[in-house]
């Protein structure tokens, strides 16, 4: 068995003295496991960074063995990256989302926004609107999407600007206001109508965490016993101290 592929480095983990495995998010294959020999080492160490494109060739006698990749480096991100403490959070916190995809189930449009994400994460505001996109993104793939393009109760898709915490349906200010208080706030770089010229400020970003957690918890990760991971919450923290991007700046 023998495939090419490009991917993106989620993690390492040492295997016998000087190999490693490593594990990929790959465009054509999913998220898929493989041996590297000497991965443990100095000369490749720079290369098996978490947030890395590469190409890479699986090979493997039978499919359902772990095999063996041979890995070129395509972008080497990591080294930029891991200077902005909000990206090593990230970086970890993209990875922890992509593990919720099952092993070898191709999701190529998951791994075209990763590789986005990935390549604009410099901007501490843009890499928090981002990830809360990747977010729902996420509950979409795994089949608890949220329908924010049309009030519930009225059906309109205009000044929507709550979200039910029930059903996940975004409703407008004039239904909403009189439970408003019961109802999340939908923030404008989540509303179709709003195209972010106006930007976000941290407020934005943390309601639109607050809105992908709930459904996260709820609908995926309690029912494996699991929690928010402490990078989710690291990387919240890291973009979402005062601060407000314009398109003046």
């Amino acid at each position: 068995m023998e495939w090419s592929d490009e991917g993106i480095i989620l993690g390492t983990r040492r295997h016998g003295e000087s190999s490693a495995i490593v594990e990929l998010m790959t465009r054509g294959h999913g998220r898929h496991l493989g041996l590297v020999r000497g991965g443990a080492g100095s000369r490749m160490r720079p290369l098996l960074q978490p947030g890395n494109s590469v190409t890479a060739v699986w090979r493997a006698r039978l499919d359902e063995h772990l095999g063996y990749y041979a890995l070129e480096g395509t972008r080497l991100r990591a080294a930029t990256m891991f200077a902005s403490p909000h990206a090593v959070y990230g970086v970890t916190h993209l990875a922890s989302l992509v593990r919720l995809l099952p092993e070898r189930d191709p999701h190529e449009d998951i791994y075209e926004m990763l590789a986005a994400i990935l390549d604009d994460f410099d901007d501490v505001g843009g890499a928090g609107a981002h990830l809360v996109r990747f977010e729902l993104a996420m509950l979409a793939e795994l089949g608890f999407g949220l329908d924010l393009s049309a009030c519930a109760a009225t059906g309109t898709a205009r000044d929507l600007i709550y979200v039910s915490p029930k059903s996940g349906a975004a409703v407008s200010r004039q239904a909403g206001e009189p439970w408003r208080e019961r109802l999340l706030p939908l923030p404008p770089f989540l509303r179709e109508s709003d195209d972010g010229r106006n930007g976000w400020s941290g407020g934005d970003i943390a309601d639109g965490f607050r809105l992908t957690g709930l459904f996260l918890l709820r609908n995926v990760l309690e029912p494996r016993g699991q929690g928010h991971s402490d990078a989710r919450e690291g990387f919240i923290a890291a973009v979402t101290r005062p601060r407000v991007r314009t398109a003046a700046e």
